[in-house]
């Protein structure tokens, strides 16, 4: 059973377990994994998140730094400048939330600057990859900003995925580091009733290790905290899908991400991170009504 839970964000809450929530992903890009810099310019994002949200988006979350497997993110060297990440995202932020004042809005980065400007102009929730760890001041803006954070679970830095060693116990790992993340960032001075946690589907995690990661999403319940899980187009999927020796590309992978995102909800997702957000609106509501049945 799907434990009920109240997001309290910078303006206004959540009610988090009646139903999945999603999260629709808005790359102001030129390099994304999924979309190749589709809506790298203001124009088309505003356009493809106005689209997001009228196809039944609840979050729009907006990242203007691609974190694919292989980015240059070295500490104190990001691949974007926060200056440059400012420039892409906030007039999308702005835009959207001229034209739909309601529109909630995640900031993706892991940078305090940006978080501080985007939640100012109007952004609800910052979303942080590194789970804080990558920019001190992360945690002390967010404290003070109050409002809504994603805390997720990463292994190493992208250009180093390949070369981590293998996990044996994905589960364990990532529900002992969360575990500690979020007890950080409470004690940095942001409100448990504020922290969402995501395992980190693909982070850092090989092929393999992600279906272990997903077969015991429950177990995560333990650490008393909403769960997201972001699941959409990701490698694992593409691999598992390969035909004749290749991975499947992120464009061919929906119906492997429904199924995958689908599993995340029957084992207690309370939000799920996607691109296909029409297709994902409709499985997601035959996975509640699953889980709603006795």
């Amino acid at each position: 059973m799907r434990p009920h839970y109240t997001w309290q964000l910078r303006a206004r809450t959540l009610e988090l377990g009646l139903r999945t929530l999603l999260m629709g992903v808005l790359n102001v890009t030129p390099d994304s994994f999924s979309d190749g810099g589709r809506f790298f310019e203001p124009r088309a994002a505003t356009e493809h998140g106005l689209a997001l949200l009228d196809e039944g988006a609840d979050i729009l979350d907006i990242g203007g730094e691609s974190t694919r497997p292989g980015a240059r993110t070295v500490s104190g060297q990001p691949a974007v400048p926060a200056e440059e990440e400012l420039r892409r995202v906030m007039p999308v932020i702005e835009e959207l939330l001229r034209q739909r004042p309601q529109t909630i809005v995640s900031i993706d980065t892991y940078k305090a600057q940006v978080a501080r400007a985007a939640v100012e102009a109007g952004a609800e929730i910052a979303n942080d990859v590194s789970g804080l760890r990558w920019d001190t001041e992360m945690a002390p803006t967010l404290a003070a900003l109050e409002c809504g954070v994603v805390l997720m679970h990463m292994r190493g830095r992208p250009a180093e995925w390949r070369t981590l060693p293998p996990l044996t116990d994905p589960i364990g790992l990532v529900s002992r580091e969360l575990r500690r993340g979020a007890e950080a960032a409470v004690m940095a001075g942001i409100a448990r009733k504020r922290v969402v946690l995501d395992p980190g589907f693909g982070f850092g995690k090989s092929f393999d290790e992600n279906y272990p990661l997903l077969s015991h999403f429950d177990a995560l319940q333990e650490l008393r905290y909403p769960l997201l899980a972001g699941v959409s187009r990701k490698s694992f999927i593409g691999r598992t899908l390969a035909s004749n020796g290749e991975d499947a590309p992120p464009q061919e992978r929906l119906y492997g991400s429904l199924a995958a995102m689908t599993a995340a909800i029957l084992k207690g997702a309370h939000i799920v991170r996607v691109h296909d957000v029409k297709a994902a609106a409709q499985a997601a509501k035959i996975a509640d009504a699953i889980a709603r049945t006795p």
